[in-house]
């Protein structure tokens, strides 16, 4: 793999991804990080000054109007051979559960860091994930040619939801996966393909203390599984491990 984009990188998921990419035997030549404030992220830019091949770039992926700008940034780094592997990680989750806790604005707000970004970043992207596909003609769909993958979580599966509430959380990513979906049927015939990822309960501020996996084993996990990619997963829903999981 010539190059991956993770967004959301500053901690969590999105700064242990970036080190699991960086601990493989083969790292990406390019591995581009963002995050909204690059002066706060201390521990992505101690890993920037140890790797050369870490590019961490500041980005408010609320500000969409920002994105062509960003990826003039990007396609600065990459050049001709574009942009192997689009991750779209970066989200959040309001603390309200319950309907009668729910708010219009956690609603709102969450749906545009969780599932509209992450659309108008991957359209925004699309020549350079384009210009990838077409450097790599040899080779399977895949990362080695051009990939989306979008983070998205087991409590955005209808089919799995036995406990209800989390109504700002659930519903976006909910959406996320049937963007996803979309987007592997859009793209499949310029060779890009797009999977859903869950990370699994994890124990970040977002997943908290009683869950049962650790940063590394969840990234670790995604990472591989990432790299494994094909044909048959695409449009998928998967989770850390690989696994298949019902919409």
């Amino acid at each position: 793999m010539n190059s991956i984009l993770v967004t959301g990188c500053n901690r969590g998921l999105g700064l242990g991804l970036i080190k699991s990419f960086l601990n493989l035997s083969s790292p990406p030549r390019h591995i581009i990080a963002t995050c909204r404030n690059i002066q706060q992220a201390e521990e992505l830019n101690s890993l920037g000054k140890q790797h050369s091949n870490l590019h961490i770039l500041q980005i408010d992926l609320k500000d969409v109007d920002k994105y062509d700008q960003f990826v003039q940034e990007v396609e600065a780094i990459v050049r001709d051979n574009g942009l192997n592997v689009l991750f779209n990680n970066a989200g959040v989750s309001p603390k309200s559960t319950r309907l009668n806790f729910v708010k219009s604005e956690d609603l709102i707000d969450t749906f545009v860091t969780n599932t509209v970004a992450p659309i108008m970043l991957t359209k925004a992207f699309v020549p350079l994930l384009k210009k990838a596909a077409e450097a790599n003609p040899s080779a399977p769909m895949g990362p080695l040619k051009a990939c989306v993958v979008n983070m998205s979580s087991i409590l955005g599966s209808i089919a799995a939801n036995t406990d209800g509430g989390l109504y700002a959380y659930r519903t976006s990513k909910a959406a996320l996966n049937a963007a996803t979906k979309s987007m592997s049927l859009d793209l499949k015939p310029n060779q890009i393909m797009a999977v859903a990822l869950h990370p699994g309960w994890v124990r970040t501020d977002m997943g908290g203390s009683k869950a049962p996996l650790s940063v590394d084993e969840s990234c670790d996990g995604m990472v591989q599984t990432v790299m494994q990619l094909s044909e048959k997963h695409n449009g998928g829903f998967l989770q850390y491990d690989g696994k298949e999981l019902p919409w």
